[in-house]
């Protein structure tokens, strides 16, 4: 990784560090709705409530014209750079800008905004492009991964077996991409050192994508019912048919719904498989939702299930931790990082739906004591998961400043 000039920090008034320009470069932006884009979405709010001049270049919206706007996210205004985005047919929603003009639109944006510092959110297309025009004019540049490229692969159209061959140029050409960062970043430490041991990189920095617990209700009572939930995207790697499976196996005197919020390309392939289990009445597809609607389902959830096999961290799982809800996890990639066997949840054994089954029974039919301590469990699992840490950490990090503790 290199290590451009850092930009001067001297205020005008040389009463502190100035605000900086900040250029976030992000192949996924509202109004896509995954992990990714919530993060860039947070994150890009969360500077510009600092005072920050903060710019996202991303992919234009669905039939909308293409330039220079300022929109609200998250509840702040900020200047965002749309450029022309085609739909990616084999996905149900993603939007991609052709490869071949991603430096074009990045130049644009870089002379336009004149940045102290770009953060990338993905070493893919408009990332990557981005990325090679910032460090040819010897700008900062960080970048955060919060892809693994396995989870593209049901996109690709390639036969399985070149699936090896894809994985190896995708994982390489990342390599030539954070050789030009000042920092690579990703969510958590078992993240971090995946990426180390998957290509030839050091000292990958973990932080947490944040959340702000305060925005999510707690219910300490003991549950009239035994509801489930998971939020996410309805994708093949999230395994939502392995706890599909695993609700037919537990006693059906539990009487245990499910609630699915979230759409995808695997709906319809997940509706289908619910009616031929016989679950219709018992599972619920919320598709997307508004945010309160969200909050809901996880206050009033007794416990929330996930059995993805490639999440680098799980936003959706920290909101079921500020909800104050046992967690229900895969044992795979960064789960463990947020899900403490025994403590605020547990751990199953990934795609296994008798294990599942089994550690579900256990934390529907536990004390309302034991119920409780898990809930506590949670919620004081997710304060290191503070958003205001985060945004402090990338602050050091854009300034060239010692990381905070």
């Amino acid at each position: 990784m290199t290590d451009p000039a850092t930009p001067d920090d001297t205020s005008a008034a040389g009463d502190g560090p100035r605000p900086l320009t900040i250029l976030i470069g992000a192949d996924t932006f509202t109004p896509h709705v995954n992990g990714a884009a919530r993060f860039a979405e947070r994150l890009a709010a969360g500077l510009v409530a600092r005072g920050h001049d903060v710019h996202v270049l991303a992919p234009g919206k669905s039939r909308a014209p293409h330039g220079t706007f300022t929109e609200v996210v998250e509840g702040q205004p900020m200047t965002v750079h749309r450029v022309p985005s085609h739909r990616y047919w084999p996905h149900d929603w993603l939007t991609f800008v052709f490869p071949w003009m991603t430096k074009h639109y990045s130049r644009k944006a870089l002379a336009s905004v004149e940045p102290d510092v770009v953060h990338i959110q993905s070493h893919i297309n408009l990332g990557r492009g981005l990325a090679r025009e910032t460090h040819k004019r010897g700008i900062p540049l960080i970048a955060t991964n919060h892809v693994m490229p396995e989870n593209v692969l049901d996109f690709t159209t390639l036969p399985p077996i070149l699936d090896t061959y894809a994985i190896k140029i995708l994982w390489a050409d990342a390599k030539r991409t954070f050789d030009l960062t000042r920092a690579v970043t990703t969510p958590t430490r078992r993240a971090a050192d995946f990426l180390e041991s998957t290509i030839d990189i050091t000292n990958v920095i973990p932080i947490s994508c944040g959340i702000e617990a305060g925005n999510y209700t707690a219910d300490l009572t003991p549950r009239d019912a035994n509801r489930i939930v998971f939020v996410g995207r309805l994708t093949t790697e999230k395994q939502i048919d392995v706890v599909l499976r695993a609700i037919t196996k537990l006693d059906p005197a539990l009487d245990v719904t499910f609630d699915i919020v979230g759409n995808g390309d695997q709906r319809r392939n997940l509706e289908h498989l619910t009616k031929e289990l016989g679950l219709s009445d018992r599972v619920t597809f919320h598709g997307h939702t508004t945010d309160e609607e969200l909050k809901g389902c996880l206050t009033n959830a007794s416990a929330f299930v996930i059995a993805s096999i490639a999440e680098l961290q799980s936003i959706a799982t920290m909101e079921a931790m500020a909800s104050g809800l046992p967690i229900v996890a895969a044992d795979a990639v960064a789960l463990p990082h947020l899900v403490h066997d025994g403590e605020n949840g547990f751990l199953f054994t990934p795609g296994d739906v008798d294990d599942l089954a089994a550690k579900l029974t256990t934390v529907l039919t536990q004390t309302p004591e034991a119920r409780l301590a898990m809930q506590q469990a949670s919620l004081d699992g997710v304060k290191v998961h503070d958003m205001q840490r985060t945004l402090d950490t990338f602050e050091a990090l854009y300034r060239g400043d010692p990381l905070p503790e």
